[in-house]
């Protein structure tokens, strides 16, 4: 007495983070507690903070894990997911001995496009 199974179509899911912008914008909003004058706090001292960070891991020196480990965990705070997965990659490499040249210029795109997100929201 098992019942008939019926054959269901396939439905693909949605995506876990919305594709069209390297922001997060619900995740930040949620992590405001939808308060916007804090959002754009928060965004203009990433934007601020990532240059820094960049700058300061550029020739790779000896603290490049640790620097990319507070930016992985700056870019989640505000749904910059791109950012933290490619800070993730670079402190991987580090603690690898991988060659980590392209982990850390995949970062430095990863922060290009959310530092433009952040200033197109600025601008909305």
């Amino acid at each position: 007495m098992t019942p008939e199974l019926q054959r269901m179509d396939w439905m693909p899911s949605p995506p876990l983070a919305p594709l069209e912008s390297p922001l997060d914008l619900d995740h930040l909003a949620r992590m405001t507690l939808g308060d916007a004058e804090l959002e754009q706090e928060v965004l203009a001292m990433f934007a601020e903070q990532s240059v820094r960070l960049i700058a300061a891991m550029a020739a790779l020196p000896a603290e490049a894990g640790a620097l990319a480990h507070k930016l992985k965990g700056s870019a989640r705070g505000i749904g910059a997911f791109a950012v933290a997965d490619a800070a993730a990659g670079l402190e991987a490499a580090i603690r690898t001995g991988d060659n980590p040249s392209s982990a850390f210029a995949a970062l430095k795109e990863a922060v290009a496009e959310v530092r433009a997100a952040i200033e197109a929201n600025r601008k909305a």
